[in-house]
């Protein structure tokens, strides 16, 4: 039952790892760390783990942070403060903080988890459960939590199908048909595959629930172990995997889908391309991610700002946006668009022509400029005239471009154009 679900998420801990760079994201995390990172016009990635631990109930959360995390905690102090200790509710932000002892920082997941016992201790949840705080999708936890907590499992894994090619880079495991989980293997050469479907294999979201004091016996147990990387995919998880105790959850049983959606949304946005793709398909007439549905909000900081507004109405400078997304305090002036996605406060000037483009906060395109397919982080001032998207070798050797045309351009590649 439903009240049941909420009483075992009320008695649950939410701890989000949210300390990554996401080195392939290039040069985007060259000041902030991945969940940091913006999406789909007004929220950041973390926003999509900690909208999913709000809505299924649960209300102490903790947040590990490291790498360049100033961008990623100015946020979450701005859009997150809403918790009230005297309902019972906290967000606390963990950074890497010479808990245990000199060494401060996080030597692995598990560690970043282990560095903290303490701090969860202090709030006694029955229950903890394990996230990254790095990918996007919309998951109700506490059908997560049920079915741990009615399997007796030691862990529970959340775990989603995905092409046998694409498993390398994930934690793979094989199951049997009850969902035992029989090997765990991480970022494996030769994934395992799914019972009856050899093109799939089923990869670990990254994921996790354990009954509390478990899960603190099975860190200490790991912090004194000298071989250890102390990492949940490379250590934690095969240990119990290899005593029987591992379950998994498949995602499919616990996703959150609107009437447009029609397949469960996860995706790691953890490339220049699959960051383009994921935003681009926002602007769909029917996206694949149903970010408008209001029973399964995501919550975010949100800028004051004034409306969106388009200007001019002549032949060739008309401000115009087709199949498009448009935030707040943007002013599309003369300019055509088709297939964008404009973040907050972004200025186009006019007959400038914007395609398949994601312009993050307060970027800004000049006058004449033609640009396709491209990434424009956070400020950046495109110069009048600027094309970029029809010649392949000019565009690589002027911004970072990926193997399937995508380019992303910073305020640093332009200066060295015009220096």
């Amino acid at each position: 039952m439903k009240e049941d679900r909420l009483a075992l998420a009320r008695q649950t801990m939410a701890f989000v790892l949210a300390g990554g760079r996401g080195s392939r994201l290039k040069e985007m995390t060259d000041i902030r760390a991945k969940p940091a990172v913006y999406f789909g016009g007004k929220t950041r990635i973390i926003d999509f783990a900690l909208s999913n631990a709000v809505n299924s109930g649960i209300r102490r959360i903790g947040v590990a942070t490291q790498y360049k995390a100033h961008s990623l905690i100015r946020h979450i102090q701005r859009g997150w403060s809403f918790f009230r200790a005297e309902r019972n509710e906290s967000l606390d932000i963990l950074p890497a903080s010479q808990q245990l002892d000199e060494n401060n920082w996080y030597k692995g997941t598990a560690d970043a988890v282990t560095q903290n016992i303490k701090i969860i201790e202090g709030y006694g949840p029955k229950y903890v459960l394990i996230l990254a705080g790095d990918h996007i999708y919309k998951q109700d936890y506490s059908l997560m939590i049920e079915q741990h907590v009615r399997s007796g499992a030691k862990v529970t894994v959340g775990c989603i199908a995905v092409p046998r090619d694409e498993a390398k880079g994930f934690g793979v495991m094989a199951v049997d048909e009850n969902d035992k989980i029989l090997d765990f293997v991480e970022k494996p050469a030769e994934p395992p595959t799914m019972p009856g479907d050899p093109t799939k294999s089923l990869a670990s979201m990254g994921i996790y629930v354990f009954e509390a004091e478990y899960l603190y016996e099975v860190l200490k147990k790991d912090a004194k172990n000298p071989a250890s990387s102390n990492d949940f995919g490379s250590d934690i998880i095969p240990e119990i995997v290899a005593s029987g105790g591992a379950q998994a959850h498949p995602f499919s049983r616990s996703c959150v889908m609107s009437g447009l959606e029609t397949e469960p949304y996860w995706r790691d946005v953890g490339t220049i391309d699959a960051y383009w793709q994921a935003n681009i398909d926002l602007t769909d007439f029917k996206p694949e991610l149903d970010i408008y549905a209001t029973d399964w909000p995501i919550w975010t900081y949100s800028e004051l700002t004034p409306p969106a507004k388009f200007i001019h109405n002549e032949e060739g400078r008309r401000g115009q946006a087709v199949s498009s997304m448009v935030s707040g305090g943007c002013i599309v002036s003369g300019s055509t668009l088709y297939r964008c996605l404009l973040f907050t406060g972004v200025r186009t000037h006019s007959y400038s022509q914007l395609e398949g483009v994601v312009a993050l906060p307060y970027a800004e395109v000049g006058r004449r400029a033609y640009l396709k397919n491209v990434v424009i982080d956070r400020g950046v001032k495109i110069p009048p005239g600027l094309i970029v998207g029809e010649d392949a070798k000019s565009d690589a050797k002027r911004f970072r471009r990926s193997d399937n045309g995508i380019c992303l351009i910073t305020q640093d590649m332009i200066d060295k154009l015009e220096g």
